[in-house]
């Protein structure tokens, strides 16, 4: 017998975004739709791939409710799955357990949400499963959950459900149920269905441990396809476990060499052709692209102009409605006259400039820049602005301003 099951975690659904209204340009409204049209398209697929069941391994929403409609959302999606009879079981996530009236309202029936108190095993004799797993009982569970699970049942496959860093240390998700890989081997499962880590990944295929990544990528820092993972039993074991795409709006990050580039219009037709691969590879989805210009150029005042980022969007729109430019960034190098070499009073301040900017005063830049990156991390969303952003380092701010102002001097 040939078993067909959907793996789905980390769906946060109705997220609210925040920091998305500190451009006027976004489509704001587009993309917070974006986790219930996901969502949709996960019960479209299982319907389509008439799967016997779907796990869900933690964090269906995203923390409290403003009110009952995000609820109420995903329960009229479940019942059109347990209508047409497939089963839904699911652990609760650290985003779950922080929601304070999820557990109060009533799920349809053939919903099963597994206890927050100890691991559950759900049999599904008619068709040769045990799921064993266990919901979070508060936001920020740092035990090891898994200790406590149930070794395999004897003539089952047995699928483990677990909402886990796992071997995780650091990155953008906090440190939630951690353990090993060696762990979880250990069970004799034939399937671990995972959740809490937003990137997709096959740990293992023996036995299979997977994470299926998030449903719906919410920010440039969750870039590529996001989805669910179709699994296939066929006598008695677990023989694939495929990547499905289920997402409606996309975060890419794209670069553009403007080597050589003398004008502005150079510029801008190295940029179309970026964009254009990356709205062909989003399938028609609406699509945010974070642009990274790079190469040497001797435009490097032009580029740092705070038009760039409109002009660089004016092209993106003439490609597609669809298509956002969530951001510019400037990965070049300066091709620029020796002004250093000059003798008379621009040379002199060519070479100041030069000398302040390798060997700064501790006081040159003051609180500046650790006051302009508190500002921008109020007003954006968490995992949004990037570890190696420049306002994280005061020597590269004093690189691009030193690029800047010898730029301009040069161009008189």
């Amino acid at each position: 017998m040939t078993i067909r099951f959907l793996h789905a975690a980390d769906i946060h659904l109705d997220s609210p975004l925040r920091g998305l209204e500190a451009d006027p340009g976004a489509p704001a409204e587009l993309i917070r739709g974006a986790t219930r049209r996901a969502l949709g398209k996960l019960v479209q697929l299982a319907l389509a791939e008439d799967v016997a069941f779907l796990l869900i391994a933690g964090d269906i929403y995203d923390g409290d409710w403003p009110d009952y409609g995000t609820g109420l959302f995903f329960a009229a999606q479940m019942a059109q799955l347990t209508r047409a009879g497939k089963k839904v079981i699911a652990v609760r996530g650290n985003h779950d357990a922080q929601n304070r009236i999820t557990r109060s309202l009533r799920l349809p029936e053939g919903l099963r949400v597994l206890d927050h108190r100890r691991p559950e095993t759900v049999e599904l004799p008619e068709l040769g499963l045990a799921v064993h797993g266990q919901s979070f009982a508060e936001q920020a569970v740092s035990e090891n959950l898994v200790r406590g699970y149930p070794r395999a049942l004897a003539g089952r496959v047995n699928i483990g459900m677990l909402h886990t860093c796992l071997e995780q240390v650091g990155g953008p998700h906090p440190r939630y149920a951690p353990c090993t890989r060696a762990e979880l081997e250990s069970f004799g499962y034939d399937y671990w269905a995972l959740g809490h880590i937003h990137a997709r990944e096959v740990v293992s295929t023996n036995p299979w441990i997977v994470f299926p990544g998030n449903l719906q990528g919410r920010h440039i820092n969750e870039p590529g396809p996001k989805g669910a993972t179709l699994v296939t039993v066929s006598e008695g074991r677990v023989v694939a476990a495929e990547h499905r795409t289920v997402d409606d709006f996309r975060w890419s990050r794209v670069a553009a060499d403007v080597t050589g580039c003398a004008t502005e219009e150079a510029l801008l037709a190295r940029v179309q052709p970026v964009l254009e691969a990356a709205l062909d590879a989003a399938g028609g989805r609406g699509l945010a692209v974070r642009m990274s210009l790079e190469g040497s150029t001797a435009l490097q005042g032009v580029l740092a102009a705070a038009a760039l980022k409109e002009k660089i969007l004016n092209e993106a729109r003439q490609l597609s409605p669809l298509l956002w430019i969530e951001g510019v960034e400037l990965n070049t190098r300066q091709v620029r006259p020796p002004l250093e070499d000059r003798c008379d009073s621009l040379g002199a301040l060519a070479r100041r400039i030069e000398a302040l900017a390798q060997t700064p005063p501790d006081d040159l830049l003051g609180n500046w820049p650790s006051q302009l990156l508190e500002k921008l991390l109020e007003r954006l969303p968490p995992g949004v602005l990037p570890p190696d952003h420049p306002l994280h380092d005061p020597a590269q701010v004093l690189a691009r301003a030193r690029d800047l102002l010898l730029a301009r001097l040069a161009e008189g």
